[in-house]
């Protein structure tokens, strides 16, 4: 768990004694973190015609609905994660995965991870080194999303995409 100074005295004061795997972080602003959530818009609404949806349609049209500002939706993702990319094996790499994405039509969803990053590090949101199946994609590694180095461990990225 991460707190800052004030967090932690609070722990403290109300007799918390143990303290293993607590980290007091100066850079992490968890004031700014809670207003961020704070104004998120309450733009998700139930709607009963989704129940008469197949999974197909349902999914269809959550696709069609991304929010993020423009910028971010007409954003070339595969450009973006191949020019970060310094040596021949991470471009076969990524070109691989950028592949196996494109024919799941996934290319939205990288959209919106890159803006989620960029958002949560412009707000210094923290999250996890990266979690499940997840961490086998290099690409999601290039976007920031986790700190898990595929290509280095060697990690299929079938894995993440079954």
């Amino acid at each position: 768990m991460i707190f800052d100074e004030a967090d932690l005295v609070d722990q403290l004061m109300q007799g918390n004694q143990q303290f293993a795997g607590y980290t007091v972080d100066h850079t992490v602003n968890l004031s700014a973190a809670q207003g961020l959530l704070e104004n998120v818009p309450s733009f998700v609404n139930y709607d009963r015609s989704v129940e008469n949806m197949s999974t197909k349609q349902f999914d269809q049209q959550c696709q069609q609905n991304w929010y993020m500002p423009e910028e971010y939706k007409t954003l070339d993702i595969a450009e973006l994660v191949l020019s970060q990319c310094h040596t021949d094996e991470e471009l076969q790499r990524c070109g691989q995965e950028l592949l196996l994405y494109q024919e799941r039509n996934l290319f939205d969803l990288l959209r919106y991870l890159k803006y989620l990053v960029d958002i949560m590090t412009q707000h210094q949101v923290i999250w996890g080194v990266g979690r499940g199946s997840s961490v086998a994609s290099y690409v999601l590694y290039k976007l920031g999303v986790h700190r898990i180095d595929s290509l280095y461990y060697n990690l299929d990225v079938t894995e993440f995409l079954r």
